[in-house]
């Protein structure tokens, strides 16, 4: 049977996806055959597996840092809030409906335990340690009866469970003392450790508040980590947007300027985390006309309600500064939501995203999307079939990414498509993708991750290198290689901050010598 390590906190946004994401490599390092597992995400930021299923992007950075294809036994359930206290529930990589939170909370989740039962079993059967990731906090009251991610799998497995909590938020002490305290007297025997993180200082002076944790509690402090700036690891859910620069737009001569508009149900937003890591380039994120600046491009995201989000950039007045901007010469490139909110009309017969039937979109490219109840899920691997870009064909082979939307889109005339798939779902395809306006200036495409691609996304920056003056640089970031040392640099940072010893005697393994 397997080991298994639990990660709870004393809130969200504490740090549990990431110190996860540490001990699968660390454990990886260690040569252990180690998996990540999490019952349940919300999150909007999701990735589609080889076999066509969907999984939450948290799950997806651990499954790399343990050095494994992500898989959806790693994330049975799935939860993409939808608006107005609605979800997208999918359960096992697929889409069972939208509900409502009570619907979910009061009903169908302790159906969806079977789900996390059968992929646990699977896991505990092919792997030697299961690293867990709780949500939230286990001792919010009013939802542990239906509980399925926290305190119930713990139990189930009767997994040993480190305590988290963020220091850099305030009030650490006293959200450890207080959450052991709401819970019952098995579960507060199941947390076997305590950890501060992202402490920012001389750890020194948290001795004695490390002293009173634990006379207090009667638990161990495993360690404090500190905070880690520039993780360069893929964020669970747009929280992590809050970290992330805005209104960069008039601040850096010397940098492409690439501004991605925020919009309240913003996807996949890891769509760019390369072109954040380029050296010379300042990608930021607007939520007002103010913020928007002049970028030398802009970028539309994917979004799990396009309808909602297309008419939150018209009531922003965002739409028009895009415009104008456009009309001055910018560049605009939208991904899945973002390039369906490029074309004529956005619709919704059958109301799956919205009340509306029909919008009217920003007009700039030939087509129409219809939204439907099947949701397209692949892996592709594209190139650049005709993609001219301010004035230069751009190149692109072996272009990785992944498919993932409910709309439908159709030409209403012949229109320029740059991008051509040749395998989807691992076979081969022939599929052009995506449109180009007649002028260049604004492109589209349902490939999210295309600019993960080092060359591509070097010919596009030097694009815009060019058109201020400036001359174009060999590639400068490989992402791969970045993510690679991110994760390396992550798991030295937490061994070096926790009790190894003491965390491996709680796992029930032995250190290797």
């Amino acid at each position: 049977m397997a080991k298994i390590i639990m990660l709870m906190g004393t809130s969200s946004h504490v740090g549990k996806s990431i110190l996860t994401t540490a001990l699968c490599r660390i454990f990886r390092q260690e040569g252990r055959r180690v998996v990540p597992f999490k019952a349940q995400n919300m999150a909007l930021n999701s990735y589609v597996t080889l076999d066509g299923r969907e999984m939450g992007r948290a799950q997806v950075a651990q499954a790399e840092a343990a050095g494994l294809a992500p898989m959806v036994d790693m994330n049975p359930v799935l939860l993409k809030p939808t608006g107005n206290a609605q979800s997208q529930v999918v359960i096992m990589g697929e889409p069972v409906g939208n509900m409502s939170a009570r619907e979910y909370h009061k009903g169908y989740s302790l159906k969806a335990w079977d789900a996390v039962e059968d992929a646990l079993a699977r896991l505990q059967d092919e792997y030697e340690l299961l690293v867990v990731e709780g949500a939230g906090s286990p001792a919010e009251i009013n939802l542990k009866a239906n509980d399925i991610v926290n305190m119930r799998v713990a139990k189930y497995l009767q997994a040993p469970v480190l305590l988290i909590a963020d220091i850099d938020r305030g009030g650490a002490l006293a959200s450890l003392v207080g959450t052991l305290e709401l819970l019952d007297e098995e579960e507060r025997a199941l947390v076997k450790g305590l950890v501060i993180n992202k402490f920012r200082g001389d750890v020194t002076l948290l001795t004695p508040a490390l002293k009173f944790l634990e006379e207090k509690t009667g638990k161990p402090v495993l360690g404090v980590v500190p905070h880690i700036e520039q993780l360069g690891i893929d964020e669970e859910d747009s929280v992590s947007l809050e970290e992330k620069s805005c209104g960069l737009g008039n601040t850096a001569a010397d940098r492409i300027r690439i501004a991605v508009i925020r919009t309240p149900k913003l996807s996949n937003f890891t769509d760019f985390d390369a072109l954040a890591d380029e050296p010379d380039v300042a990608l930021y994120y607007v939520s007002t006309p103010a913020e928007l600046g002049s970028p030398d491009l802009i970028l539309l995201p994917g979004s799990k309600n396009t309808t909602e989000d297309l008419l939150h950039i018209r009531a922003t007045g965002l739409e028009t500064a895009i415009r104008r901007c456009v009309s001055a010469g910018t560049p605009l490139f939208g991904i899945c939501g973002g390039y369906q909110m490029l074309g004529r009309k956005v619709c919704d017969p059958l109301h799956t995203e919205s009340a509306h039937d029909e919008i009217e979109g920003f007009g700039y490219l030939p087509i129409e999307t219809t939204f439907a109840a099947h949701k397209r899920l692949r892996q592709v691997t594209a190139e650049c079939a005709d993609f001219p870009f301010l004035g230069e064909k751009i190149p692109g082979k072996n272009l990785s990414g992944y498919e993932i939307h409910m709309g439908e889109t159709i030409f209403t005339e012949d229109v320029h498509r740059p991008f051509r798939i040749v395998a989807a779902g691992g076979r081969p395809a022939d599929v052009r993708d995506g449109a180009l306006s007649a002028d260049g200036l604004v492109c589209g495409t349902y490939i999210h991750g295309i600019f993960d691609d080092d060359a591509l996304r070097r010919a596009i920056i030097n694009r815009l290198r060019a058109r201020r003056g400036l001359a174009a640089l060999s590639v400068q970031y490989r992402y791969r290689e970045g993510k690679e040392r991110a994760y390396d640099r992550l798991a030295e940072t937490v061994r070096e901050s926790l009790d190894m010893a003491k965390l491996m005697s709680i796992v029930g393994m032995e250190a290797n010598a």
